[in-house]
């Protein structure tokens, strides 16, 4: 219970100053957080005022960069204004293609094992009920089944590639290979006459 007051009087300090709009999503956490740690006791008490606590000084951190930014602004003001526009553009643009980078290569990541895995069920739906032990259907699935359970990094991979030779397949279109193989025949066929 030592840092309820602490805590509390931490962020009215922080309000009062201004501070709360160094990072206002934080702050609000940490707020509400604070607010709701004052309705616990015991072990949960504890937990939440240790979470505050941390919170807090992450915010810190937080009001310190806000700080020096501050005072690089202060001090760019002989470079200008364009420049010191310029300059912010840059940072926040590296720093937002960096976690988006990072966020796209999660989502591809996710989306390539909920696609393997619809394709494992759709695989299962083709099989008859009554299969026997040589059904194309059933071999395919066990196959990719088996695959999944002995390395499922390579059954997305192998998955991922079949997708890429269907979709390749399907821009061609099934005209394609019949047209060239019917010119294949009619060539063989005149060198025959």
């Amino acid at each position: 219970m030592n840092n309820v007051a602490p805590a509390r009087s931490t962020l009215d300090a922080w309000r009062a100053n201004g501070d709360d709009r160094a990072n206002p999503v934080r702050f609000h956490l940490i707020d509400a957080l604070d607010k709701r740690a004052a309705a616990y006791d015991g072990e949960a008490r504890r937990m939440l005022d240790a979470r505050v606590a941390l919170l807090l000084d992450l915010y810190r951190s937080d009001i310190e960069r806000a700080v020096s930014q501050r005072a690089a602004i202060q001090n760019d003001d002989e470079r200008g204004p364009l420049a010191t526009l310029v300059e912010d553009i840059a940072k926040s643009s590296s720093a937002y293609t960096t976690s988006h980078a990072e966020l796209l290569e999660y989502f591809r990541a996710v989306w390539s094992k909920v696609s393997a895995e619809k394709q494992l069920r759709d695989s299962l739906a083709q099989v008859p009920r009554n299969a026997g032990p040589l059904n194309s259907s059933s071999l395919v699935h066990r196959s990719l089944s088996l695959m999944r359970e002995v390395s499922p990094g390579y059954f997305q991979q192998f998955l991922a590639y079949a997708d890429a030779l269907s979709w390749i397949e399907a821009m061609n279109g099934p005209g394609v290979v019949v047209a060239k193989d019917a010119a294949g025949a009619k060539k063989s066929g005149r060198k025959k006459k």
